[in-house]
């Protein structure tokens, strides 16, 4: 069955070929090439010889649409890599949480054709990034997250924090979460940030395992632009992460600068998409209690 759609050519983006991923890889493929699409791959894939591989960086110019076959950190590193190209992304999970994720393999089928025929949701979501002592080049940016924090071990490590040139205030802590409302039932949550609405236009910082009990997470625009600067008193090494990949190593003295990318990701879900159902699954407020 061909199926009219704009997205005639789809890249099926991977993190890694491995036996768990194999038979979701394979189903996807199969599916879509019964529908005479034609399908490329950023891996190669023993499993499957005959696909075409091209690198993540030539889907723009081959692909109408990608999908991101695993979890929510493989539909993150898609993220990344295509930010600034507006290439629609879906998520098919195959993992755990599944936020950003949402179409299963159960339901496949009749997802999947729903949004090749047309009936999607536009979800667009800005991306922050992170630059070190005024660099231009940004060292990193994120869909969820910049975290700094201490490099070896578990120390505490103390830091100032301006916004907009002025000063929010100096702590002692393990770690400060640099939040977009993606990434805010992410690490942020964890270190007890609040869940911000997909579509609000804020960032949170919230601390992680802060020294003061005054400390609390604080809520700004997404316009704003946010700096932390490591105290010389420190006696350890920092380090700054993007979305929990490997980071950039900080000196006492750095200075970190956190913004808005230019860039948007447009990410592609079901017209009946419903975040805050997702939120009592993934999350389990509908859980009824017991004595």
């Amino acid at each position: 069955m061909t199926i009219n759609s704009t997205f005639s050519r789809i890249g099926l983006f991977i993190r890694k070929d491995d036996p768990v991923m194999e038979n979701a890889v394979v189903q996807v493929n199969e599916f879509l090439t019964e529908r005479s699409l034609t399908v490329f791959s950023n891996e190669p894939l023993a499993f499957l010889p005959e696909l075409e591989v091209i690198s993540i960086s030539e889907f723009p110019q081959h692909c109408d649409l990608t999908i991101a076959i695993g979890g929510d950190g493989t539909l993150l590193s898609a993220s990344r890599a295509l930010a600034g190209t507006n290439m629609p992304i879906v998520g098919i999970n195959v993992g755990r949480l599944g936020f950003l994720a949402d179409v299963t393999l159960n339901n496949l089928t009749h997802q999947l054709s729903a949004i090749l025929c047309g009936h999607y949701r536009d979800d667009c979501r800005f991306l922050l990034q992170a630059s070190i002592n005024g660099a231009e080049a940004p060292c990193g940016i994120a869909m969820n997250d910049v975290v700094i924090h201490a490099h070896q071990g578990l120390h505490m490590i103390e830091f100032e924090t301006h916004i907009n040139g002025k000063f929010l205030n100096s702590q002692r802590a393990d770690g400060l979460v640099v939040a977009t409302p993606t990434g805010s039932t992410a690490y942020a949550m964890s270190a007890g940030g609040p869940i911000l609405d997909v579509d609000l236009d804020a960032v949170v910082l919230a601390s992680v395992c802060p020294h003061t009990l005054s400390n609390r997470p604080l809520v700004v625009a997404a316009s704003n632009k946010i700096e932390i600067t490591l105290s010389e008193s420190n006696n350890v090494t920092g380090m700054v992460t993007c979305d929990g990949r490997p980071g950039h190593l900080l000196q006492p003295g750095d200075t970190i600068r956190i913004e808005r990318h230019q860039s948007q990701i447009r990410l592609l879900h079901l017209e009946d998409h419903d975040h805050y159902s997702i939120l009592r699954a993934k999350l389990e407020w509908g859980r009824k209690l017991t004595c």
